[in-house]
């Protein structure tokens, strides 16, 4: 049997398994498919994503990944409602096991799926904004009683920190505030950030902040909430990481790309390529001098934005 022929019989059988699931979870009401959400849509963007992803040793990730991963990460996919051709999720192999990841804007998405929340809002915090936060005793909750921006003080440099609003239909509902020092040290628990290969975290330093106050917000909220079991289950299980140190350091350079997708609007340079005396004057390179990523250090919490 050819290549061809045997690629074409584990995406039509991966793609029934999870149309099968996601068909009798829908009878039985266990869950809510987004209006305008084509699940059949969803898994045919991401089996194209997918025949473009390689592992550390080069090696396409569905001939090295199990059949059982490769259904589980699109299931994952379905069952939040994520697209990736809207750059909400993307996958990365992690040894024999492909891995479903959720971006920010993924994150954001799966929260406003939950009962009762109309949006999600985040802002950075820079040197001189006017900036005040109260606990209310008797809601037990954390308000943001002054927030005034000024736009001279925009300045990723002096960024003092970030707040993100989950907001229902009658106003907030939770409020997440982190100052500069724990955004750093969420940084710090990232591959790409910890490798020193993140050059999203360094040009985009203002929306990496905010990315990272909103997923706190999110997540503390989706894990208090009384929706779908099914769902919640699915949402954390994009954020978790069990990998080999070598599937670390071999799959930064993936994540940086994405990361800066996100943001940046560019055209790749192969910098094996003559590029010719008219395009230099309007062509920029950055070149970031990647740091070793500690050995002893197997193991992560969370997506570190």
């Amino acid at each position: 049997m050819s290549e061809n022929n045997q690629l074409s019989l584990v995406k039509e059988e991966a793609l029934n398994v999870v149309t099968s699931k996601i068909t009798e979870l829908q009878k039985q009401q266990n869950i809510v498919i987004p209006k305008n959400y084509s699940p059949q849509n969803a898994m045919n963007s991401a089996w194209l994503m997918l025949q473009d992803i390689k592992d550390k040793n080069d090696k396409p990730a569905l001939e090295i990944c199990t059949k059982n991963s490769i259904i589980e990460g699109l299931y994952n996919m379905v069952l939040q409602g994520l697209s990736p051709a809207k750059k909400q999720c993307y996958f990365v192999v992690y040894g024999s096991k492909l891995q479903l990841m959720r971006s920010y804007m993924g994150t954001v998405a799966v929260t406003k799926r939950l009962n009762g929340i109309k949006d999600i809002k985040a802002y950075c915090i820079y040197e001189g904004d006017e900036f005040e936060q109260q606990y209310d005793l008797d809601t037990a909750t954390l308000k943001i009683t002054k927030f005034n921006p000024k736009f001279e003080n925009i300045d990723i440099t002096k960024i003092k920190g970030a707040f993100a609003v989950v907001l229902g239909e009658k106003g907030p509902i939770h409020t997440e505030v982190m100052n500069i020092d724990q955004i750093k040290k969420a940084w710090g628990q990232g591959i790409a950030y910890k490798s020193g290969r993140s050059t999203a975290h360094n040009n985009f330093t203002d929306e990496m902040a905010k990315k990272t106050v909103i997923n706190r917000a999110c997540k503390m909220f989706a894990n208090t909430s009384d929706d779908s079991d099914l769902l919640i289950e699915a949402f954390n299980k994009s954020d978790e990481r069990t990998f080999d140190e070598a599937d670390v350091v071999n799959n930064v350079d993936y994540e940086v790309k994405e990361e800066i997708k996100d943001k940046g609007n560019t055209k790749e340079i192969d910098i094996n390529q003559p590029v010719k005396q008219e395009e230099k004057a309007t062509q920029k390179v950055i070149d970031v001098e990647p740091t070793p990523v500690d050995s002893k250090q197997t193991t992560f919490d969370g997506p570190g934005f």
